[in-house]
């Protein structure tokens, strides 16, 4: 049986252009727009520390968003299999990048899930499913740093 292949097209539109370009490098905005057919676009700019706009998102957010709904949408595909009853999932991730001259990387990503499960669920089973979440989540599979993850299960009250 062949691989299947998923195409992921994006289009990226620069939107800072102040009147002069390029020409200086304090002249310029790092504001961009993210756009997928059929979705609102995404208003981007770099991080403020890189002279971008604070308001706006910027890769390194977004990054860290979709090892952390990717990881969430997997965590809540295996609960409803293994009959798991989510009633609501709060992560609060952090992605730590370190700086080194003028290259820069990723050095980790920690996921910190805060799920709450029906009364009378299964909290170790309900913690136990990340780790396969992990494993199954494709962003955490195509990166080349640590994501670790750090739950937190709360069992509604009766």
């Amino acid at each position: 049986m062949a691989d299947k292949q998923h195409l992921y097209p994006v289009g990226v539109v620069w939107t800072g252009n102040r009147g002069d370009g390029t020409r200086t490098y304090q002249g310029y905005g790092r504001e961009h727009e993210v756009r997928v057919a059929g979705k609102p676009a995404i208003a981007g700019s770099s991080d403020a520390a890189f002279r971008g706009d604070a308001t706006k998102h910027n890769p390194e957010d977004l990054l860290v968003a979709a090892l952390s709904s990717c990881h969430m949408l997997w965590y809540l595909h295996l609960a409803a299999q293994a009959g798991v009853v989510v009633t609501a999932y709060v992560d609060s991730a952090v992605g730590t990048l370190a700086e080194r001259g003028k290259d820069g990387r990723f050095t980790e990503v920690v996921l910190r899930p805060l799920v709450t499960i029906a009364a009378g669920g299964d909290a170790e089973r309900a913690a136990r499913l990340h780790e396969d979440a992990h494993h199954a989540c494709f962003i955490a599979n195509s990166v080349n740093f640590p994501v670790r993850c750090e739950p937190r299960i709360v069992i509604e009250a009766v």
